[in-house]
């Protein structure tokens, strides 16, 4: 199968983990290593990967020299280059007889998006409420909670459209396993005279990658995070991991905002447009999720005869 699989950020750098490049590494070769038995079967990929901690650690960089600040956009294509740049590393290190390409990936969104206005994007290291407010009000930061902490969050519009699709099939179908949309890809927006220009935000992985999976005609959809299934009722004493879901059948509004809400809309976009498979689970448990063993699976429901 031709295979999108999106690395959540947490997957790559775990929660309470230090915002190393050690530890960032580590992290990336054990899923190198679980991405390796999907090759191994056979299965085309197409690697997509999240950067919330990472974006946030350049920005913080970035604003410590306030004379030459960069913009958002300018820090998610430099972090698709650090993160790509290992993964495929690591990737090679496994399936040596494999050709590989990181490819940075310019995405369009509206600059009329509402999101520009409600910024949700959760980016860079987590802090203490107090902490939270105090930076907010010093380098106007907008903050929100995030799992019983409060980070920095950011813009992040739906993407429309994503440049480089033709120069990604042409790669995918010559048999080389691509890693793109990292971050969610770069924001631009379409301008009256016909150029492109980046724009401050960081797209949802999730939505870029679903989008990313139409547009190459994926056979599956692959969100692997650190969490090992879809759960109802999260964060209740009724919570419970469900194995299968129908697509027609889902409100993603009943599910946490920030978190699996996102795939969850996602899937539903891939899955509906498509007819085809969106999976969600932990990363170690990637050739499980893709034959049906682990995880959850939403489909859309098989017709009667």
């Amino acid at each position: 199968m031709r295979i999108v699989v999106a690395l959540g950020g947490n997957a790559l750098l775990k929660r309470g983990e230090p915002m190393t490049a050690d530890s960032q590494r580590a992290n990336i070769r054990r899923a190198a290593e679980e991405l390796a038995e999907l090759v191994k079967a056979g299965h085309s990929l197409v690697i997509t990967h999240g950067n919330g901690p990472q974006v946030g650690l350049l920005a913080l960089q970035a604003a410590a020299t306030p004379d030459t600040p960069f913009p958002l956009d300018v820090l998610d294509a430099e972090t698709a280059g650090m993160i790509g740049y290992v993964i495929e590393q690591e990737l090679r290190n496994v399936a040596k007889d494999r050709l590989f390409a990181t490819l940075l990936t310019q995405v369009r969104v509206d600059p009329r998006d509402p999101a520009f206005a409600k910024p949700t994007k959760p980016i860079g290291p987590v802090y203490d409420e107090a902490t939270a407010r105090r930076l907010s009000a010093e380098r106007g930061w907008t903050v929100a909670p995030d799992n019983g902490k409060w980070r920095r969050v950011v813009p992040s519009p739906r993407p429309l459209e994503i440049l480089e699709a033709e120069v990604l099939a042409f790669l995918v179908e010559r048999g080389v396993i691509v890693i793109c949309v990292g971050g969610g890809g770069i924001p631009v927006v379409a301008l009256a005279d016909g150029s492109i220009a980046g724009i401050e935000a960081v797209i949802d992985k999730d939505f870029a990658s679903s989008l990313l999976a139409r547009q190459l005609d994926a056979d599956m959809l692959l969100m692997l995070t650190d969490i090992d299934a879809v759960y109802l009722d999260w964060g209740t004493s009724q919570a419970r991991p469900v194995g299968r879901l129908q697509a027609n059948e889902i409100n993603a509004a009943h599910f946490p905002a920030g978190s699996m809400r996102p795939k969850i809309e996602a899937a539903i976009i891939f899955t509906t447009a498509t007819g085809k498979p969106t999976a969600i689970g932990r990363l170690e448990d990637a050739a499980d999720i893709v034959a049906g063993r682990k995880g959850t699976r939403i489909d859309l429901p098989v017709p009667l005869p």
